[in-house]
């Protein structure tokens, strides 16, 4: 097996970076999602064996909006079909659980225990490392320029050289629109920023233990999201409402109002957490126009499979994704209904 990639993983060039990302069953996307997320955890826990070393971190996450949003509705929606454990508190209660959050009157939240996090880094850089050890060859800093079917396997183009294979797993993110021909009309990629804040009194409240993830949803429609302090800071960004940018192209400097408005969000509902801005961070988001995966052969080239467009909540999903990638290119089958994330959909959507 040959893995190549344009960077150096780890790094924080695209969207598999940002010290941690929240993994949970309630999902609110869509509940089609709760079986690969139980299998992912289980994954994820087979690695802590393999490494040693943990990498789910448990924090629980609370979801909080009005009760009538789409934030709160997917979750309890996911929740209650899948008998995932939650709790529905209302803004009162909410505060009395979690101090330091200050939700408005008419909110609730929908709090789930068992929700983790990981940290994408550490993840990645154990996921090179096991793929080598088993016999991978990985190449770095090569960038595939095209590709093309002929009548003995696919070849792959690059700054380098030629690549010959039976089959290509093409999981290139933002940059897929550049390499596959047809996906540039679906894939959307957004420019988003993570800050990383120290809180300004009542530290303690803020660490693993004390404080869950949280995703809110204003009246606007908007989410934003905390996540806990593990050593570097209150996590906090936006999830969507990013700039349509090009991966090539993208402004990396983190401006002063996009402080100012990130600042402001924790004033308003969690005023202890803002005390000095200590780091920012642009991550890419590549969005397909239903935000569901892309798991599928390409029309007229069986030989390429396509794995992209996580659309802002794929990496929590890497290890199972991994898994059905595996499956597919092997047996050409997976455990899992694959369905709703094939390309046809597309082609139904538009007639």
């Amino acid at each position: 097996m040959l893995g190549i990639d344009r960077f150096a993983p780890p790094h924080d060039l695209g969207s598999s970076h940002g010290r941690a990302r929240l993994i949970r069953e309630a999902y609110y996307e869509d509940p089609l999602y709760v079986p690969l997320v139980r299998r992912a955890y289980e994954l994820w826990r087979a690695l802590e064996h393999e490494v040693a070393a943990p990498v789910l971190h448990r924090t629980g996450a609370v979801m909080i909006g009005a009760a009538e949003s789409e934030l709160i509705m997917g979750t309890r929606e996911s929740a209650i079909r899948h008998d995932v454990p939650h709790e529905l508190l209302d803004a009162k209660q909410l505060h009395q659980r979690f101090p330091v959050l200050e939700p408005l009157a008419d909110m609730v939240g929908v709090f789930e225990p068992g929700a983790s996090i990981l940290v994408p880094e550490t993840i990645v850089g154990l996921q090179v490392e096991l793929a080598s050890r088993a016999g991978a060859t990985l190449v770095f800093g090569e960038r595939v320029m095209s590709w093309e079917g002929g009548t003995d396997g696919v070849e792959l183009r690059t700054d380098r050289g030629t690549h010959h294979a039976r089959q290509v797993v093409c999981c290139a993110g933002a940059w897929t629109p550049g390499l596959v021909a047809g996906t540039s009309s679906l894939l959307e990629v957004e420019r988003q920023v993570q800050q990383w804040w120290a809180p300004a009194r009542k530290e303690e409240s803020f660490g693993i233990g004390h404080m869950p993830v949280t995703l809110w949803e204003l009246a606007n429609g908007r989410v934003f999201y905390t996540m806990p302090d593990m050593g570097q800071g209150l996590k906090v960004g936006w999830h969507h409402s990013g700039a349509v940018t090009d991966p090539d192209r993208v402004e990396r400097t983190v401006s002063p109002e996009e402080h100012a408005g990130i600042a402001d969000l924790l004033r308003r509902f969690t005023p202890a957490a803002k005390g000095d801005r200590l780091a920012s961070q642009v991550c890419l988001y590549t969005n397909t126009p239903d935000r569901h995966f892309i798991v599928d052969r390409l029309p007229g080239e069986a030989r390429v499979l396509l794995v992209s467009a996580c659309s802002g909540h794929g990496f929590k999903f890497a290890s199972v994704i991994g898994e059905v990638v595996a499956d597919l290119v092997t047996s050409g089958r997976s455990a899992f209904d694959l369905t709703p994330f094939r390309l046809a959909r597309f082609s139904a959507q538009a007639a």
